[in-house]
């Protein structure tokens, strides 16, 4: 990823901002230079989402779009509406939406999805609408970590008692009958991400990123399908980086060459 910091023109009073380009610059998103900031978590999310073109994607905890775009370059005829409760990432998502030359095929929607669902139906997202759901939810619980200073890195970081689950309703009502749900999660929190998706989502396939050789998963992507019954799978996963430091050159194909993330390996 590769970053240019620029300020606003139009006044310094402006948040700073960089453009950051993507999957080997195939994509470029402008993102405030403090705060919240979209990293290579987006870019395995999208990789990890097994839309196929002309379907549907709702992005969930959009920030300014990194993962909806993602899905956008990959795969064509995709349509992803992305749902952000900042509304200053919200338009940040749009003016890369257009950036990109995605504008007709993403919609930035400004909600808290823990609203009431007419609050949602409102605001334009459409119950059982989406093929597939995607999210980045705030990694760490309420009283885990100090607060960072700034509200909109707080936010995304921070997930209040109880707001996993919503979550995850939100999830499971937008998701389109047996549609997908794909998540990406500390590893810690593994087993709140399987109690959260109980009853909810099947056939659950766990996925671990290792930073090096020989450590313990960082993170995992969770990948379920709406009400089915078949079990859970955990899959070998992916090492990010040599122990010299650099991407492995499958985490390489996905970062930089746009590769999908399969989640789909046989049952023994």
């Amino acid at each position: 990823m590769i970053s240019n910091a620029k300020k606003k023109a139009d006044g310094a009073d402006r948040p700073e901002t960089t453009a950051d380009a993507f999957l080997g610059g195939r994509i470029e998103v402008v993102q405030n230079k403090a705060g919240h900031r979209a990293g290579s978590d987006a870019v395995f999310l999208a990789a990890a989402v097994p839309a196929r073109s002309g379907e549907s994607v709702l992005d969930a905890g959009a920030g300014a779009g990194t993962a909806g775009l993602c899905v956008l370059a990959r795969v064509p005829e995709t349509h992803v509406t992305a749902v952000e409760i900042d509304e200053t990432q919200c338009a940040l998502a749009k003016t890369n939406a257009v950036r990109n030359g995605f504008e007709a095929r993403f919609r930035a929607i400004a909600a808290d999805l823990t609203a009431p669902s007419k609050v949602l139906s409102e605001a334009g997202l459409i119950r059982e609408g989406y093929g597939h759901v995607m999210a980045n939810p705030p990694f760490y619980a309420e009283g885990s970590v100090r607060v960072a200073p700034d509200a909109s890195r707080a936010a995304a970081h921070v997930m209040p008692q109880g707001e996993l689950e919503r979550w995850v309703r939100f999830l499971a009502t937008m998701t389109a009958p047996k549609g997908t749900l794909t998540l990406i999660h500390r590893a810690g929190e593994l087993g709140n991400v399987l109690e959260a998706l109980k009853d909810r989502f099947g056939d659950l396939a766990i996925f671990p990123l290792f930073p090096k050789p020989g450590t313990a998963a960082g993170r995992i992507i969770v990948r379920g399908r709406k009400n089915s019954r078949a079990g859970l799978r955990v899959l070998p996963g992916l090492v990010l980086h040599e122990a010299g430091g650099a991407y492995t050159k499958e985490a390489e194909a996905i970062l930089r060459g746009g590769a999908a993330l399969s989640l789909d390996a046989p049952r023994d």
